[in-house]
């Protein structure tokens, strides 16, 4: 006689309702384009500033709002994506809605008023340049 592992469940119909909400990601069931994550940052800093990276394909220049309060960068988009299709007697309407926003505290070396931003091929680029340093030593003459 064999011992065979038995799983019991209390309908039938329970099983395939089960399986799929909780063993596949959500991303399967909202749509990628709709499930708001967000999105991957690369940070390098050199001898003259600082070079973040963030991932954001799918988007226009005109999507991002980049600020800057009392020393924390927050890049934030906000986008409502509508498309409607018509053939014959159906109308399919679709809604979406993207948006993420990613917060930095700057450190106090960055020169704040000369930040450059771009994006290009799904990469905003910033370019945050380091402040001069000032010499902070002296020499003082005796009199």
């Amino acid at each position: 006689m064999a011992i065979v592992r038995f799983k019991h469940y209390p309908t039938p119909g329970f099983r395939t309702v089960n399986n799929p909400l909780f063993h596949n990601d959500i991303s399967q069931f909202v749509g990628r384009e709709n499930f708001n994550a967000n999105p991957k940052v690369n940070i390098l800093e050199n001898e003259t500033g600082f070079h973040i990276e963030l991932a954001a394909p799918g988007l226009k220049k005109e999507d991002f709002k980049i600020k800057i309060d009392k020393d924390i960068l927050t890049i934030s988009v906000e986008k409502e994506v509508n498309s409607e299709e018509a053939s014959g007697k159906y109308t399919r309407r679709e809604f979406g809605f993207t948006s993420f926003e990613r917060s930095f505290t700057l450190p106090e070396t960055v020169d704040q008023a000369n930040i450059i931003a771009g994006y290009e091929n799904g990469i905003l680029n910033l370019t945050l340049p380091k402040l001069e340093e000032v010499n902070r030593t002296m020499e003082i003459q005796v009199s």
